[in-house]
């Protein structure tokens, strides 16, 4: 055999090694796809409305090219206009995703002690958040949401009335450095209030206590939220080598430790305080504050409709509550007979944290923006603020909160159209008839409700896009859909914390709305929203601010 001969032989043995292979794995992942398509499963996910899926990548090509999750959400909200309420999409060949925005449909699923399962995506919280409630399942939630409710009871929140005007008053005097400046974002200061305040709230923690670790803290909670952000566009970030390579992991694990470390600290000083507590009398006032003791007024209010669009079971009175920090309820319950371990206690204080932090700073950046575009509605509030409070620098009451009808609409009306959660995923444990039409979800489907969608739909609010506080006057609100207003979800699942976060959203703004004029130059068209974990705007939250102290006598 000559040497070209041999060169062609061996040529043709290498191409028949290469093409060996990749016909077996292409036969291979064919008869799956093939099998794939023919289970129950797949053909009752074929069945629903959705854009044409691709054979094993399904929908994903319709992220090929998208950057961020402002394009992300932009490009879901487009697509979703060519489809009914009910859409389906394919991650894959096998992962089936249902999108839902009509509100006899969502009722069925978030009214429902059976599809309480979060969705797999939720998992990315685990490192950080352990089995807390946004996580948990089955029993464990059950029993810790019964346990957490009477820490949000409507005496325990008018306790915090003084924190929350404390920390007002502290963000008035950090705002003054952006005075007459073009522009500034107003998110980073809000943030940082908002941590400061569940510090204090969760765990009775200062950020400048114990040798700075409180504000360690609240930077590493905010850092971990914008990793956790990230991970949720960047998809290659999902993957464990690629999540170390950038050095994420590291990072992640340093604010991990600062979180937990110091939660971790608190529970044990505080459960040793209680037993002391225990073995020796204290006096009433033993868990108040300075501030909570200059602000008793604030306590006596018995009613606390923070509003008709809230509907909730946590007013039902179990008697008066010092001021404690949740933790300190936890221990007390603990204590008492509740079987709620150390670590548990640690998951549900950082799921608090994580919870109230990113939910309430984003719904008062936004709010306050709307304010500053919509000049005649933010005219209005102050004036309600004027009524009560003239020039006085007087601090909110309890009461003061219940006469704030119109900021209450304002707050209700920017959560309907900038929703702080924009979607809620679940899985389903069984199948679903839909009552929107005849529509079969298959058990172990993903099901997204999106809030978002659901705000902007016009067959529930007239002219759902532009911003009318006046949708949740009383009057407005005698005949809409319990679940077409979902901001803080509803049903069995909603968000423990609801009345904790109108309370604190009334006074925190309202507290700056009596200093400080709030301007923008921006229209809501142009707001880049991006839709991740939280709904925020990629473009942050710019606005101008003067004083007002003088406005309110004109």
């Amino acid at each position: 055999m000559t040497t070209l001969e041999q060169v062609e032989v061996a040529e043709a043995q290498t191409g028949s090694s290469v093409l060996y292979p990749f016909l077996m794995v292409t036969a291979i992942l064919t008869m799956m796809h093939y099998w794939q398509q023919n289970t129950r499963y797949v053909k009752l996910g074929n069945k629903l409305p959705g854009p044409p899926a691709l054979p094993f990548i399904g929908n994903l090509h319709y992220l090929f090219g998208v950057r961020n999750s402002h394009e992300v959400m932009k490009s879901a909200v487009e697509l979703s206009h060519d489809y009914p309420p009910v859409v389906s999409g394919w991650i894959g060949s096998w992962f089936l995703v249902v999108f839902l925005w009509d509100p006899s449909d969502i009722e069925i699923i978030l009214s429902s002690h059976v599809h309480i399962d979060k969705s797999i995506e939720y998992s990315m919280f685990k490192p950080w958040l352990g089995d807390g409630l946004l996580i948990s399942t089955g029993d464990k939630w059950s029993s810790h949401s019964k346990l957490m409710a009477p820490t949000f009871h409507l005496n325990v929140l008018k306790s915090f009335v003084g924190l929350f005007n404390k920390n007002g008053q502290t963000l008035v005097e950090s705002l003054k450095k952006e005075v007459g400046k073009p522009s500034f974002d107003a998110h980073d200061y809000l943030s940082e209030t908002t941590v400061d305040t569940l510090l204090e709230a969760a765990m009775g923690v200062k950020s400048t206590s114990q040798d700075g670790e409180g504000y360690n803290y609240a930077m590493a909670v905010m850092k971990m939220c914008d990793i956790i952000h990230q991970s949720t566009y960047k998809v290659w970030l999902s993957l464990e080598p690629m999540f170390r390579f950038v050095g994420m992991a590291k990072e992640q694990m340093q604010h991990l430790n600062i979180m937990h470390g110091l939660s971790s600290k608190v529970i044990k000083s505080k459960k040793e305080e209680f037993i002391k507590s225990k073995e020796s009398p204290v006096s009433d006032n033993y868990y108040m504050t300075e501030q909570e003791e200059t602000d008793k007024e604030a306590q006596k209010g018995t009613y606390f409709d923070q509003s008709q669009g809230l509907k909730d079971d946590l007013d039902d009175d179990v008697g008066e509550k010092k001021r404690m920090a949740f933790l300190d309820l936890m221990i007390e319950s603990a204590q008492n007979g509740a079987v709620m371990s150390d670590a548990e206690m640690k998951e549900e204080v950082d799921t608090m944290m994580f919870e109230g932090h990113d939910t309430t700073a984003a719904a008062s950046s936004f709010t306050l923006c709307i304010l500053g575009i919509h000049q005649e509605i933010q005219k209005k509030v102050m004036d309600e603020l004027y009524q009560m409070f003239g020039d006085s620098d007087s601090p909110a009451t309890f009461a003061d909160t219940l006469e704030m009808k119109y900021l209450e609409s304002v707050i209700l009306e920017t959560l309907s159209l900038y929703p702080p959660v924009p979607i809620i995923a679940s899985q389903l444990k069984e199948d679903v008839k839909l009552a929107s039409g005849d529509y079969l979800l298959p058990a172990g489907c993903t099901v997204v409700i999106g809030t978002y969608k659901v705000h902007r739909n016009p067959e529930i609010y007239h002219n759902p896009e532009e911003f009318n506080p006046d949708n949740f006057l009383a009057e407005n609100m005698q005949n809409s859909h319990y679940y077409g207003y979902i901001p803080f979800s509803a049903g069995p699942s909603s968000c423990v914390g609801r009345k904790y976060a109108m309370l604190k959203l009334k006074i925190l703004l309202s507290t700056v709305l009596s200093n400080y004029k709030i301007m923008s130059d921006m229209k809501e068209s142009e707001f880049k929203l991006q839709g991740d974990i939280m709904l925020k705007r990629a473009d942050g939250f710019r606005m101008r601010i003067e004083p007002s102290k003088s406005l309110k006598a004109m």
